[in-house]
């Protein structure tokens, strides 16, 4: 059986320089996506043209940087991650074969190929966050799942680690006796079959 071996990370997108290439349905799709979990995200969109809504968003957003503009190698310095998401599929392939030469991790748009990564589905209620991956197979399947999450974990969760917070900077002792102390506290958010 085909196993999901993608590493989840959580970035902190504000202390991180994001490049898209591409202003149109699915570059909106993409800057939606990323501003919806990190709302002041350093983000420079390039592209000839650009769909409406990104330039709304980037009049709600100061750090999303709209350049009217083809894309050009030297729009890489100075990069985290990439994303391309243009019509042109020679643009998107140059975009990837120049962010690899460069270390930096790319994820071309329906292109699985070239992806160091994927925008999987995202749980976020409060400082809850869950991420959901089909492993690039099946977005549908990442979006039910997020919405069945949404529904079954409670709107309080968020007060729940507020508190629970609280409790472990009063916990005495070496970081063995905490962590043990936290999981008999958590213990009951596991189900007992």
């Amino acid at each position: 059986m085909e196993q999901n071996e993608l590493y989840p990370i959580f970035l902190k997108l504000h202390n991180l320089n994001v490049l898209i290439v591409g202003g149109g349905n699915v570059g909106l799709e993409k800057l939606s996506f990323l501003l919806k979990s990190s709302p002041n995200a350093n983000v420079e969109v390039v592209a000839k043209e650009f769909h409406l809504e990104i330039k709304v968003l980037a009049e709600k957003h100061p750090s999303i940087t709209l350049t009217r503009s083809k894309f050009k190698k030297k729009m890489l310095k100075k990069r985290h991650m990439v994303i391309a998401c243009t019509d042109d599929l020679k643009v998107n392939k140059k975009v990837y074969d120049l962010a690899r030469k460069r270390y930096l991790i790319c994820n071309i748009a329906d292109t699985p190929d070239l992806c160091d990564y994927y925008l999987g589905g995202i749980v976020t209620k409060g400082n809850v966050k869950i991420a959901i991956s089909t492993n690039g197979k099946s977005p549908t399947t990442a979006k039910r799942l997020r919405e069945f999450f949404e529904e079954v974990i409670p709107e309080d969760i968020n007060q729940m680690v507020e508190n629970l917070n609280e409790y472990r900077k009063t916990l005495k002792g070496n970081f063995e006796d905490k962590v043990k102390r936290m999981n008999e506290i958590t213990a009951s958010l596991k189900s007992n079959k």
